[in-house]
This record gives C-alpha cells, sequence and structure tokens, in this order.
C-alpha cells in the first residue's frame, strides 16, 4: 500500500512529495533509474553523506555529481532486491517513510524526507530503514527538480544512529 499525499491542496508541495516518496520508493524497488532521472537538475547537484551522523564534520561530498548519485542508487536499489524480504518492500518501505515538512521560498524548497522503520525478512530478521534527509529543489520551467541532499542523517537528530 502506497502512502497518502499529505498536500492534496498545495499543488507545489504535492509535486515534491510525489517525485520524493512516489515516485522515489516505486524506482527504487524496480531498481529502474529511467523512472526518475528527469527529477534532477544536472548541472551542480551535490549530494552530502551525513553517515548517520550528527557531527557535521563527519559529513562527506560522497556524491559530487548526479553520476555518482545515480551510480550509488543503482547499487543500492540492486542490494535491497537481493534481500528475501517477508512481506510486500514496496509497502514496507513506504511505511517507514514520512515527508509532511517541506518549505517553499519562492521558487526554492527543502524537503524533510525521513526513514524509520522495519521491513520483515524471510529468515527471520529485519531490514531498518532509520535515517533522514533534506533535500533541496527547485522549480525550473513550473516543474520541481532535485539540486541536491543532506542524506543519511540521523533520525532523529541529534543522536547517533547505528548503521
Amino acid at each position: 500500500m502506497a502512502s497518502i499525499n499529505p498536500f492534496p491542496n498545495d499543488p507545489d508541495r504535492s509535486a515534491i512529495w510525489t517525485m520524493l516518496v512516489e515516485r522515489d520508493i516505486a524506482a527504487f524497488v524496480a531498481a529502474d533509474w529511467s523512472m526518475v532521472d528527469g527529477d534532477f537538475v544536472k548541472e551542480g547537484f551535490l549530494g552530502i553523506n551525513g553517515k548517520k551522523s550528527g557531527n557535521p564534520d563527519d559529513w562527506r561530498i560522497s556524491f559530487p555529481t548526479l553520476e555518482a548519485y545515480r551510480d550509488d542508487w543503482i547499487r543500492q536499489a540492486r542490494e535491497s532486491q537481493k534481500l528475501d524480504y517477508a512481506e510486500d518492500v514496496l509497502a514496507g518501505i513506504h511505511r517507514a517513510t514520512s515527508l509532511t515538512e517541506i518549505e517553499i521560498n519562492g521558487d526554492i524548497a527543502i524537503a524533510h524526507k525521513k526513514f524509520d522503520g522495519e521491513i520483515k525478512l524471510t529468515d527471520g530478521g529485519k531490514d531498518t530503514l532509520n535515517w533522514q534527509t533534506l533535500y533541496f529543489c527547485r522549480k525550473v520551467e513550473g516543474v520541481w527538480k532535485l539540486t541536491g541532499f543532506a542524506g543519511y542523517l540521523p533520525y532523529p537528530m541529534g543522536s547517533a544512529a547505528s548503521s
């Protein structure tokens, strides 16, 4: 079961939510980058890896280009596909995902996406999702696009999450 868009009467926030939750999760589960490739501003893209540390001194520019992020995103999606889930992974990721805070200032936005949940594995284990990401967006020719992010931050912030 997919999440319900919490912004049905706000076209800008609704579009950002659809891009970052509905489309991103579907693409990740399918390991199909082409589903999200058009959601990015390629020029100047920057992805920061917070390494689940609350100390910004530990954060790194792990994705200096969109291509670097794409390659890691595809790697992670394929690794996820190798796990033997005991439940529907699409529903599990939706259950663990929250995006209710989106600040918009003109044609710039910051979206606060949080992951906090578990997906059961057939061996009795679990795939734990516990981090948050700040996505930086810009409206380009009337369409919201991603310009970068600071991700893999601890959730809640102020705590050091285990990997």
